[in-house]
């Protein structure tokens, strides 16, 4: 990992870091062998950083997932509201940096100087396949890897 990618790795949770490099290990076996690009296994395994910035626990986290499961994610992201410029985050601006943990990775993988792929991955990992501008067989053996 470069050195910005490690800062960013070690922000992450406990958990995330066991997700992420359970997402790394089938993404390679999935294309074929350990021989891939440092940008695949980087996009693999800093697909979620953006979650870092939401400071929410476990079971915070769940019961988004569920509500916004619920309620619909575009509804819950417009009562999250934007977070306040440089001040601090109420519980309800955190669920919306949590459900924006995909631009917000992205974001800070093209801060921490990551490859394209890295930052693009993270950015469009929740999207449809077709709206991807990664590679699609890389794209695809990401996704099924994550499995979410």
């Amino acid at each position: 990992m470069l050195q910005g990618e490690q800062v960013l790795w070690g922000r992450m949770s406990g958990p995330d870091r066991r997700h992420a490099v359970g997402v790394a290990r089938d993404t390679l076996r999935l294309l074929g062998g350990d021989d891939q690009p440092r940008e695949v296994v980087a996009a693999a395994l800093l697909h979620d950083v953006g979650k870092v910035e939401a400071r929410l626990g476990t079971f915070s986290r769940v019961g988004v997932t569920l509500v916004a499961m619920a309620a619909g994610r575009g509804r819950l992201l417009a009562w999250a509201g934007s977070p306040p410029e440089g001040g601090r985050m109420s519980v309800r601006n955190r669920v919306g940096v949590y459900l924006a943990h995909d631009r917000v990775g992205g974001e800070l993988l093209e801060a921490a100087g990551s490859q394209a792929l890295t930052a693009t991955w993270a950015r469009e990992h929740h999207l449809a396949p077709a709206r991807w501008t990664v590679d699609a067989e890389v794209g695809a053996a990401l996704k099924a890897a994550d499995g979410d």
